[in-house]
């Protein structure tokens, strides 16, 4: 499973103009299982999106392409952990690392 940490580096009133290509970028992942949940910072300097069932590399794919980063208002910082222990709602997503 990856955090996705965004950090903006322009000016909030130039992420709102991404804003709606953003949120369908989103929707999209969303749609196809790879997002788990989603959202602002705060303070809202970024956000955070929770992905999980795909490879670093793809996570990294999906980081560039999206429209935030395109435009340059965004950088991304990508951490793995392995969700050995989750809510009921997320075990689906749950890993039994190797010991």
């Amino acid at each position: 499973m990856f955090v996705m940490e965004l950090t903006y580096t322009a000016p909030v009133e130039a992420v709102e103009d991404e804003i709606d290509a953003h949120i369908a970028w989103l929707d999209g992942y969303y749609a196809s299982g790879v997002f788990l949940a989603s959202g602002r910072k705060v303070p809202r300097d970024g956000g955070v999106i929770l992905a999980g069932g795909v490879s670093r590399a793809e996570v990294e794919r999906i980081a560039a392409e999206d429209p935030f980063t395109v435009a340059g208002v965004c950088s991304y910082r990508i951490t793995e952990f392995i969700a050995t222990k989750t809510s009921a709602d997320l075990s689906t997503v749950r890993e039994n690392p190797a010991v």
